[in-house]
């Protein structure tokens, strides 16, 4: 298992070097985050193929971590695509300048992601690689159930979020219906348990240390990238977003408060 974890590791370090590059030509990192869903399709799919047989759980998870990131993939390529840089890395070309940014972002940016993804996808390790259990039990239906609904909130949020973005009378105004009204995130949520089904087929296979994962992933969304860092933004910058925290839930979807 050691070993194809360092093979994995070789893969995503050039990878992650080659993207760097291209980042560099173009002056723009935020490519970066176009690549985040496909590395784990590109982990996850390295891991299977190097298996001497295959278990209906190796088969069940390469559907479903395929599934996921190439939706997220086309998601932000489709959001990205021929837009300015994205405000955080442009922070940050005015915070070391120029001269010293470019090779900055390899090491603060595309190594870390790197670093994170080997980090993060190793429930998949464990779930392709632990054989004490190779066969489906409890851990895997209820990883199938929060998949499922973690992939429902998480592409349901993300589309909803891009139509009412691309209509131009919703500028300035916060989006507060379908997923968006029982939580602040869906997308993350969604996110989120998603990895939490990963992290039970971890389990199911005898994988018990690596659903930190699972929890890596998590504590990601709300306190880096992801909750934390949107929320300040748009409470900067959208007055109504206030009374829409006072309303709605933050992560774990919920009624809103009259």
């Amino acid at each position: 298992m050691l070993t194809v974890f360092l093979q994995a590791s070789l893969i995503i370090l050039m990878a992650v070097t080659l993207l760097w590059i291209v980042s560099v030509v173009i002056t723009n990192v935020s490519i970066v985050d176009i690549f985040w869903g496909f590395a784990y399709v590109v982990v996850n799919a390295f891991y299977f193929f190097s298996l001497e047989e295959w278990h209906t759980r190796n088969m069940l998870l390469f559907v479903l971590v395929t599934a996921w990131g190439l939706r997220l993939t086309f998601y932000l390529a489709q959001r990205n695509w021929g837009q300015e840089e994205d405000f955080r890395y442009r922070e940050f070309r005015k915070k070391y300048g120029e001269k010293r940014y470019w090779w900055i972002s390899y090491f603060q940016t595309f190594l870390l992601q790197g670093v994170l993804v080997l980090l993060i996808s190793l429930p998949l390790l464990a779930a392709h690689y632990k054989t004490q259990n190779p066969h489906l039990n409890w851990a895997d239906y209820l990883g199938i159930f929060f998949w499922l609904i973690g992939f429902l909130f998480e592409a349901g949020g993300d589309y909803q979020l891009l139509r009412f973005k691309r209509n131009p009378a919703n500028k300035g105004k916060v989006l507060n219906t379908g997923f968006w009204k029982y939580t602040r995130h869906p997308n993350y949520f969604g996110d989120a348990a998603v990895w939490w089904a990963y992290g039970l087929f971890s389990i199911a296979a005898g994988g018990y240390w690596q659903i930190i994962g699972s929890v890596l992933m998590t504590l990601l969304l709300l306190k880096v990238s992801g909750v934390a860092l949107l929320e300040k933004t748009l409470t900067e910058t959208k007055p109504q977003y206030r009374d829409y925290i006072r309303k709605t839930s933050s992560f774990i979807p919920w009624f809103p408060k009259k």
